[in-house]
């Protein structure tokens, strides 16, 4: 969707080459090597030089979705971004991100280290959608940091999964603030590893972490959550998996942390298998078992 719209796109990279840098009034947008160059206190955030990726800085109000798109489109391709985004103090935006593969069979590499920064009061929404081919190895790596009165919603979303996706998230909760994590993972023949994790570090500081993860045809997947409770704040995870077949595994590993006597945080995690009376009832409706398994599915990842 976003690369037919690319005269909407504030950032569009294929392979290694950057493909069209839209900035508009309100934000600031380079790649992240010359941001490296033209700003230097963006350093102390990218920590060394990057050698691809995206700079957005949201220094005013705006009244539009930032859009960026990283494509892989030719066989054997591996990407190294390291991309930072900055939102000023006050400002609610919502971020669109579209990472993927062209192709089904290219065999590329898409590594990625984000930082995201939200300063004081302001709100981020960001929309994480991944779309790779069966060979693909995709590792990203992202850390948000939550200044006080800040809030985050991250959705993450891979309904076509790569070969192997090793997906790291950390989220740093500073006083007032809230992030409210959601992932949406349906795996075919893939393996998986997920590490997220959230540290409320100051008081009154809530984190939520929402996993919904789906294992077909000899998947493995091992997602590992954590809350670190460092402050008078509150968390919850809620972890659940479905297999559809006897040849894929899931293993949840959630994990609570409390430092803080006037924390309070909390976790749910289940496993199960399709409904056979739910698969039979659909069947009798006139259903396909494929069609009656993928319905259930569908509703399964909307929970």
């Amino acid at each position: 969707m976003v690369t037919k719209n690319v005269e909407n796109v504030h950032f569009w990279q294929v392979n290694h080459k950057i493909k069209n840098i839209l900035e508009v009034r309100g934000i600031t947008v380079l790649s992240s090597p010359k941001a490296w160059q033209e700003l230097k206190w963006t350093r102390k955030f990218f920590e060394k030089e990057p050698k691809e990726g995206y700079f957005v800085w949201v220094r005013k109000q705006i009244d539009f979705p930032l859009t960026t798109c990283i494509s892989i489109a030719s066989p054997k391709i591996f990407q190294n971004l390291t991309n930072l985004l900055v939102i000023e103090k006050g400002i609610k935006t919502r971020a669109n991100v579209l990472c993927n593969a062209t192709q089904n069979q290219l065999c590329g590499t898409h590594k990625a280290k984000g930082k995201l920064i939200l300063k004081e009061n302001s709100y981020l929404e960001y929309n994480h959608f991944h779309k790779w081919g069966k060979k693909d190895l995709v590792s990203p790596d992202y850390e948000f940091i939550l200044k006080e009165n800040s809030h985050l919603i991250y959705n993450y979303k891979s309904l076509f999964s790569p070969k192997t996706l090793n997906l790291k998230t950390t989220i740093y909760n500073n006083k007032e603030s809230s992030s409210n994590l959601n992932f949406i993972i349906s795996a075919l023949n893939s393996k998986i590893e997920l590490k997220d994790t959230v540290f409320l570090k100051g008081k009154n500081s809530r984190g939520i972490i929402k996993l919904r993860l789906v294992g077909k045809e000899n998947s493995q997947i091992r997602a590992k959550t954590a809350i670190f409770a460092r402050a008078p704040g509150r968390g919850h995870l809620d972890c659940q998996g479905l297999l559809i077949d006897k040849g894929s595994k899931i293993s949840l590993i959630p994990e609570l942390f409390c430092e803080h006597k006037e924390a309070q945080i909390t976790h749910e995690a289940s496993i199960g298998k399709i409904d056979e009376e739910a698969l039979g009832y659909l069947r009798m409706r006139g259903l396909t078992e494929k069609e009656a398994i993928d319905l259930m599915v569908t509703g399964f990842l909307k929970t």
